[in-house]
């Protein structure tokens, strides 16, 4: 594994109604929940690494911080950026930052350590 800082990855959403808090549970209000807006930011940590992983590596989120700071609602569009910030042997930290065309909804960091994928699953089924 030769991951460097720099990395970088974008998805760009609309919100539709699964997407809501309402919809989700996380609250009752038909805004991007936080929760799906978290698991949008890693799948970008994930599309990020991609190919950089060597093969029969993966990672698994370990920490998370975000700020969740303006409602986005159903048809917004949202672009959810990613930045690899610090490598620390197997430790990972990437920077997010979400926008909507008006402002940024949210930012914040995770980390991820890489694992053997074989060696992760057979001590999760254990």
């Amino acid at each position: 594994m030769t991951l460097a800082p720099g990395l970088r990855s974008k998805l760009l959403i609309m919100v539709e109604r699964e997407d809501t808090a309402q919809k989700i549970g996380s609250g009752d209000v038909p805004v991007l929940a936080t929760p799906r807006l978290l698991a949008l930011a890693e799948q970008a940590t994930v599309q990020a690494l991609g190919q950089a992983l060597a093969p029969g590596e993966t990672s698994v989120g370990t920490r998370i911080e975000l700020e969740h700071l303006a409602a986005s609602p159903v048809g917004a569009h949202v672009q959810i950026g990613v930045e690899l910030t610090k490598v620390d042997g197997r430790r990972l930290t990437f920077a997010f930052q979400a926008r909507d065309k008006h402002a940024v909804v949210a930012r914040g960091t995770i980390e991820r350590i890489v694992v053997d994928r074989d060696r992760f699953l057979a001590r999760a089924t254990r």
